[in-house]
């Protein structure tokens, strides 16, 4: 890590409590890290955090491209009004001078969310692979560079790895969060894949389980799956200090095996438990692959 000086204390008190309570998965994971690059890891969390619950915050998406486009500022280092009292932007500066890490993936990040702002439908599968590469593949590779040995050195962990990591990880995550965002009208499975079941983005607003769109999520399920072994196998090549931030790929295979289970009713909402989640990361920790 260079000198950079940290802000104080309660800008990572503040980082951590935020990611604590509105990404545990995220959190619990640098739990099995070192405490310096856990600050680091949590500013980054809490920066998503801050991305991700905009539109949730806004009645007009107008409002939330204006958003956006301060924290974008902000990484250009131009934005107006705020950044002084705002933790989350401090310690997401001094991560990023302190690990010396790239903005361009923030910024992939911040631009991929606007896709949220609106009600547009998710149109195919390489769509969504852009959008889960920048949401959830650019947190993880950055994740990695904040666990190098020296910032800035040679060691780096192979995009294929993170691309495959941010597939298990994003399907997950959107087939188990159906009912909120279909209840929202929002359709992040790819409309495409849907139609060619027979089925329709309506029958997701509607939350009707039908035989079609059963159809439709179990072949977006065994894609997330394909991509899961594949991250698996690509974890053997990922160097031994950086593939704890790959940890979370034990969350992903526990929840795409419940996922796929014939009987579920993919609108009845289902939470992981915290303990769950600890028990996942810390079995994971403990195995060959990750150490």
């Amino acid at each position: 890590m260079s000198s950079a000086a940290a802000p104080d204390q309660d800008a990572a008190g503040y980082c951590a409590a935020l990611v604590r309570d509105q990404d545990f998965d995220r959190y619990a994971a640098t739990l099995f890290v070192g405490t310096a690059p856990r600050r680091a890891l949590l500013a980054l969390a809490a920066f998503n955090v801050e991305i991700v619950r905009i539109p949730r915050l806004v009645s007009q998406p107008l409002v939330g491209d204006i958003r956006l486009q301060w924290w974008s500022d902000l990484l250009d280092g131009t934005a107006h009004g705020g950044e002084a009292g705002n933790p989350v932007a401090a310690e997401l500066l001094w991560a990023i001078d302190a690990y010396r890490l790239p903005t361009a993936p923030l910024r992939r990040l911040i631009e991929a969310r606007q896709f949220d702002l609106y009600n547009d439908p998710m149109p195919d599968l390489a769509v969504l692979q852009d959008y889960l590469d920048a949401t959830v593949g650019g947190l993880l590779h950055l994740g990695a560079m904040v666990l190098r040995p020296a910032p800035g050195g040679p060691q780096d962990m192979d995009l294929h790895a993170a691309h495959a990591a941010a597939m298990a990880l994003g399907i997950g995550q959107l087939i188990a969060r159906l009912p909120y965002d279909g209840s929202r009208r929002q359709l992040y499975v790819p409309k495409d894949l849907l139609e060619r079941h027979g089925s329709s983005p309506e029958e997701v607003f509607a939350g009707r389980p039908t035989k079609a769109l059963q159809a439709a999520l179990t072949e977006l399920i065994a894609v997330g799956q394909s991509h899961l072994a594949q991250a698996l196998q690509e974890l053997l090549g990922v160097p031994r200090e950086l593939r704890p931030a790959l940890l979370p790929l034990a969350l992903a295979r526990r929840d795409l095996d419940r996922l796929a289970r014939p009987e579920r009713d993919p609108f009845q909402p289902e939470e992981r438990s915290r303990l769950a989640t600890l028990w996942a990361l810390w079995r994971a920790s403990r195995s060959p692959a990750f150490r």
